[in-house]
């Protein structure tokens, strides 16, 4: 008992961290969020449920909301496909496929500051690489204001995400198909199945706990992509890129009204809470049904 004791406090630095770091600043946000503080004045004044009934209520939440949802299916599903795909291209421990998953995965240690400057640069309608070799080659008409279109910044900026983050869900998946067993493979072989049939009898089914992290990671990090959005496009245009991190963020920083934008930093929570489960049951059951 004595030296569980002694080894129970190993774990009082992360603890501390945690509750600093995460639960304190939570509850702070809570309690705020009943109040109409501004984040200057040390007098403030509680209003109950005002913030959050504002904020449900609110056009650009609202606005926001929905482009998250977008972001988040365009990025989900790509960034799932894209990566899945160049694992089972690379899944052997070959040279040249060791070589190719570094450069795949090179996107993801950059700054997402730095790969937002990088990609405006690239989307700038005037200067930017990808307009001039539209140009160059011959298909001018396909050139666009990438993200100063309404209608299609949104998908611009996602496509950006899944540059950035696919080769990092690539080593996901390739270390799940290293785990499976080659015995299944060739039972399956023998039996005749096709190499479609092999995937999903076999494959699939026993990637599905990579899976798993793959989508749920994707999600989380689709909804917390601030700092890309920010660096672009600052929500713009007409709020056609604004997400709720930013919308929160406007409306801290922007308005000044903290106790509003700590209701919606709430919001947020519960919703990427929610979602977060919805797919892990989702998945689980997908497993459980094979």
């Amino acid at each position: 008992m004595k030296n569980r004791f002694k080894l129970s406090l190993f774990l009082l630095p992360g603890l501390l961290l945690y509750v600093g770091l995460f639960v304190f600043p939570t509850l702070t946000g809570l309690f705020y969020s009943f109040t109409d503080w501004d984040g200057v004045s040390p007098s403030y004044a509680f209003v109950g449920l005002d913030n959050y009934k504002d904020s449900l209520s609110s056009i650009v939440f609202r606005k926001a909301f929905g482009n998250n949802v977008e972001f988040m299916l365009t990025v989900v599903i790509a960034q799932t496909f894209i990566s899945l795909v160049l694992a089972l291209l690379l899944v052997r421990n070959t040279k040249t496929k060791v070589v190719l998953r570094a450069l795949y995965f090179l996107p993801a240690i950059l700054s997402s500051v730095s790969v937002g400057l990088i990609w405006a640069f690239m989307y700038d309608p005037s200067i930017g690489l990808i307009n001039y070799g539209l140009n160059e080659a011959g298909m001018g008409s396909i050139a666009r204001n990438w993200i100063g279109d309404p209608k299609i910044a949104i998908f611009s900026i996602a496509a950006v995400q899944v540059w950035a983050h696919a080769g990092q869900m690539m080593i996901v998946f390739i270390a799940g198909l290293q785990g499976i067993p080659a015995e299944l493979y060739e039972a399956a072989r023998m039996d005749g199945g096709s190499k479609w049939q092999v995937f999903r009898t076999v494959t699939w089914p026993l990637l599905a706990p990579s899976a798993t992290i793959v989508v749920a990671y994707t999600t989380i990090q689709s909804f917390k992509a601030f700092d890309l959005i920010f660096t672009m496009t600052d929500g713009g245009p007409n709020y056609a890129t604004e997400i709720l991190t930013t919308y929160i963020y406007h409306t801290a920083f922007g308005s000044y009204s903290f106790g509003l934008a700590s209701a919606g930093s709430m919001i947020f929570l519960v919703l990427l809470a929610l979602l977060t489960l919805l797919q892990f049951k989702a998945l689980r059951a997908d497993r459980v049904s094979y």
